[in-house]
């Protein structure tokens, strides 16, 4: 399954590519037209591997939050949440590379309260301070239990464009598919006291599947 964010991209690497190679075809030596359709085979190829779109099965249990990217666990770390939270609580970072899957899911079903895009730089995004200064989207979600969870998209050094299709009012049902990062990016999930993390550092995590924390009641 392919992401229908991925189909413009894919769509003008698919006519490049078939212009150039129809234009080495009739004009260029027969071994430079060569290279050139497998330069654009395999790019052609890795722009529709990027934009891949597997299903997933989301483990039962209201209390749970789910990874809401695939990646690696880049940080976990005590902070102070001041944009939705309010206070003391934990941020688990995950850091997508340019082969992970990038399309995103809801960390955590609810009411999502809010919502801010922020525009920024495109500073490597498994540095710490690229949830502060690169370009953002930022969501707040009301847990039934009236837990507050914070998340955001973060670009990289080679994600330029942050996609989401979810709205303030809207009700989040965790698991679902919300939105991608195009090009490798970092994922943040925040979490408060009453959660009692379920990860470490160096971890891999699969959007749409892994536990990240258990609300505590």
């Amino acid at each position: 399954m392919i992401s229908k964010e991925g189909y413009g991209t894919i769509g003008f690497v698919l006519l490049v590519s078939v212009l150039i190679s129809g234009f080495a075809g009739y004009y260029l030596p027969q071994w430079i037209a060569t290279i050139l359709y497998i330069l654009f085979f395999g790019l052609t190829a890795l722009t529709i591997f990027f934009f891949r779109d597997p299903d997933r099965v989301t483990p039962s249990g209201e209390n749970l939050i789910i990874s809401p990217a695939d990646g690696k666990i880049v940080f976990v770390k005590e902070i102070e949440e001041d944009v939705y939270i309010g206070g003391k609580a934990t941020q688990i970072s995950i850091f997508l590379s340019p082969l992970n899957v990038h399309v995103n899911r809801n960390p955590v079903s609810g009411n999502l309260e809010y919502v801010k895009y922020h525009p920024g730089e495109y500073l490597m995004a498994w540095t710490e301070h690229a949830s502060e200064l690169n370009e953002r989207a930022d969501f707040g979600v009301l847990h039934p239990s009236n837990t507050r969870i914070f998340f955001r998209q973060i670009t990289g050094f080679l994600a330029r464009r942050i996609v989401y299709n979810i709205k303030e009012g809207d009700e989040l049902i965790a698991g679902d598919r919300f939105g991608i990062m195009k090009f490798g990016s970092r994922m943040d999930v925040v979490v408060p006291g009453n959660v009692t993390v379920q990860v470490r550092e160096g971890d891999k995590t699969i959007a749409g599947e892994s536990v990240l924390g258990i609300i505590e009641s």
